[in-house]
């Protein structure tokens, strides 16, 4: 019998050209400070979104979603405001699996979405 070790996908897309728009509007200082509150809204919500789960606590988990959806698309995170668009239309409906499925996959997508705009950030944007 061979077993095989699934990894599942933990790529992200980021919007450069969002990033870089982000960057002419507000300059330098003002960007990083928009950037660097939203990650950070971003990490709570995130947190918020598997807290709600784990309790079956689902409208709240439905909220933070949602919230996190207009945040991520703020700064170019194009892969974590899907999948939080994913768990949100998923939060209420009676399909577990595809909900446990949604959320854990938030959470890596939200990670390494968080890591790839801070990589970002600190580049010359």
């Amino acid at each position: 019998m061979v077993v095989s070790k699934l990894r599942p996908d933990g790529t992200v897309e980021v919007d450069r050209d969002r990033l870089d728009q982000l960057y002419s509007q507000l300059g330098t200082s003002g960007a990083d400070g928009v950037v660097s509150r939203a990650m950070e809204e971003l990490a709570v919500r995130l947190a918020k979104v598997d807290s709600s789960y784990r309790k079956g606590q689902f409208a709240e988990m439905q909220r933070a979603a949602r919230s996190m959806i207009a945040i991520s698309e703020q700064i170019g995170m194009v892969t974590f405001a899907r999948v939080a668009g994913d768990v949100k239309a998923l939060a209420l409906t009676d399909d577990s699996t595809a909900l446990a499925a949604c959320v854990e996959r938030l959470m890596r997508i939200g990670e390494n979405s968080l890591l790839a705009v801070w990589d970002l950030q600190g580049a010359s944007l």
